[in-house]
């Protein structure tokens, strides 16, 4: 089962699922048939073929679970020094202008941990700890307001308008009056 914030099974979770495939170690062990084990533990017939031919291969140990399918390959240590690099900005990273965008914070990642993260894995990393996309803190520098606000005084209602009128024999849409 997945959760929406990701991860996936909690530990006591995974827990159990290791006491059912060590279950059917012990069956197995016994010679019980592949089917029956299925029913009695309540799982499909393809799952515990999976199990025995791990055991046969691995033994009882091959059936212990291995720790979350999808742990963290960035560390707590590790997050603190993207955080501060990321702190710096993007010019101090060597990039020319202001932008943070997911290939750059990959490639900060690479560079800076040498760890090597797909772009989808690092806007995971960033949302899962409160890192959210960019937007404008305030407006553009160059931007002039008496300048718009007479463009939309005076250039915007004759665009606005510049529309053909519907009339009938037009394309419009419009039904033609009746004679």
């Amino acid at each position: 089962m997945r959760y929406p914030e990701g991860g996936g099974l909690t530990a006591e979770r995974r827990a159990l699922r290791e006491g059912i495939r060590l279950q059917a170690g012990v069956r197995f062990a016994a010679g019980e048939k592949t089917a029956v084990i299925a029913k009695d533990l309540r799982v499909s017939v393809r799952s515990v073929e999976r199990w025995r031919r791990a055991w046969r291969e691995g033994g009882v140990e091959a059936l212990r679970s291995t720790g979350p399918a999808n742990s963290p390959t960035v560390t707590g240590a590790q997050l603190a020094v993207l955080e501060e690099e990321l702190g710096k900005g993007p010019s101090a990273q060597g990039f020319g202008d202001e932008r943070w965008t997911l290939a750059r914070v990959q490639t900060v990642i690479r560079r800076r941990l040498q760890v090597s993260l797909s772009v989808p894995t690092v806007w995971r990393l960033l949302k899962r700890h409160g890192w959210s996309w960019q937007a404008p803190s305030r407006r553009a520098l160059e931007r002039d307001e008496h300048a718009v606000e007479l463009w939309k005084k005076e250039v915007w209602p004759g665009v606005k308008d510049s529309r053909r009128p519907m009339v009938p024999g037009s394309s419009s849409r419009t039904k033609p009056d009746s004679p």
